[in-house]
């Protein structure tokens, strides 16, 4: 058990006014206290981004006609985009999507790590279901239990059965996750409407995007408990406009929020929650926290406690800000203090690193500036393992080197 002081905590992480945050981590020595610079520190949950394409965190962001009235122009104008070009030198879809390609292994695993340097524990990874393997091989939980369709226009492109199908599939226990009206004309318009004629719409779908939702619309999904993905930064990017969040709120909608792939969306999480801020100025930090973690938890049916519990998990940021939830809006990869998955340490400071037990041989130690840092598994070498391929180096802003 370690036990670290920290200046505030959350309220849905302590057990008391303590300023002692209890986490079971493997130390050197048993029962090991941590207390040096808490006045520096606040302690969260770790975070949960709900939307991803894990494949496409490409750079830099594509569309030569933006803004799009819709998003399915943009994924066809995609095809033949700079970026995806680029990306396609290292992994080519040759029709099945599987992700276990060697090579498709170096740009996911690069997205997990878009991730982590942003303080994420979980995510969502909008594709079609992939083997059992691929979803072993990561340092955080990506969610496997899900089904899926890409859009109710394009329909399930990338691969997996009709919406209807994988709806059934899901037996309402397991959330249908499904791009809709991700635009502002009238073919967005009336996504919603075939959502309901196809019985789509459930306690379990999980709307991402929703930019030109009406207000009778997010009431009929308040009504059946489905929940929106908000990603105001891919919104903002492709569309111009964004989700009335606002609305969707005082209708009760639960909301979450995602990150989209850096081909549209923002850099990172820490990212999304300044687009947020930007799109929508009366969203609290309070509220964009409860995006990213106990709304994230409900939208993607995250029910396993073993998962979730706060003593094997554990975000310590740097103080930025005297509120400890607008702080979130004040946060860069270096202030991220630790960074704790499953009872095991995956980002941090240095100076936590030699009071674990761990192989060495499982991290890389790199520097941000004047502050060393510690990460899992091997980033520099996956950056350069697509480097070698691609005849040059490449940059990756999500990377802080």
């Amino acid at each position: 058990m370690l036990k670290i002081k920290v200046n505030n905590s959350v309220s849905d992480l302590r057990n008391s006014s303590s300023k002692y945050i209890d986490v079971e981590v493997n130390c050197k020595k048993s029962d090991t206290v941590i207390d040096f610079d808490y006045k520096n520190k606040f302690a969260y949950k770790p975070f949960i981004n709900s939307h991803d394409h894990l494949i496409s965190n490409w750079f830099p962001r594509s569309g030569n006609h933006l803004p799009y009235t819709n998003s399915h122009i943009w994924v066809e104008e995609n095809k033949n985009s700079e970026s995806f070009l680029e990306r396609n030198k290292i992994w080519e879809n040759n029709g099945d999507f599987d992700l276990l390609n060697e090579n498709a292994k170096l740009i996911v695993k690069m997205g997990m790590y878009k991730n982590i340097f942003s303080g994420v524990h979980i995510l969502q990874d909008h594709i079609k279901q992939q083997k059992p393997e691929y979803y072993k091989m990561f340092d955080i939980y990506v969610i496997e239990q899900f089904t899926q369709c890409h859009s109710i226009i394009l329909g399930n492109w990338w691969g997996g059965s009709t919406a209807e199908e994988e709806m059934k599939h899901s037996k309402g226990i397991i959330p249908f996750i499904i791009h809709l009206s991700e635009g502002i004309d009238n073919v967005s318009k009336s996504e919603f409407n075939i959502l309901l004629e196809k019985d789509l719409l459930r306690m379990n779908t999980l709307i991402i995007h929703g930019i030109c939702l009406t207000k009778d619309e997010l009431s009929k999904i308040s009504e059946v408990g489905a929940s929106v993905c908000w990603c105001p930064s891919s919104n903002m990017y492709l569309i111009g406009q964004t989700l009335d969040v606002l609305s969707a709120l005082e209708k009760g909608v639960n909301i979450c929020l995602g990150t989209d792939s850096t081909m549209t969306g923002g850099i990172h999480l820490f990212d999304e929650f300044k687009h947020a801020k930007r799109a929508c100025n009366k969203i609290t930090g309070q509220v964009l926290y409860q995006m990213v973690t106990k709304n994230a938890e409900k939208a993607l049916f995250l029910n396993d406690q073993s998962i979730l519990h706060n003593q094997n998990n554990l975000l310590i940021l740097e103080q930025m800000h005297d509120d400890i939830y607008e702080n979130l809006l004040y946060q860069e990869i270096d202030n991220i203090d630790l960074l704790i998955h499953q009872s095991k340490p995956i980002y941090g400071n240095l100076a936590y690193f030699e009071l674990f037990n761990l192989n060495s041989n499982d991290y890389e130690i790199f520097k941000i500036g004047n502050k060393e840092k510690f990460i899992i598994g091997h980033p520099q070498l996956l950056n350069s393992q697509i480097d070698e391929i691609l005849g040059y180096h490449k940059n990756f802003p999500f990377l802080p080197f």
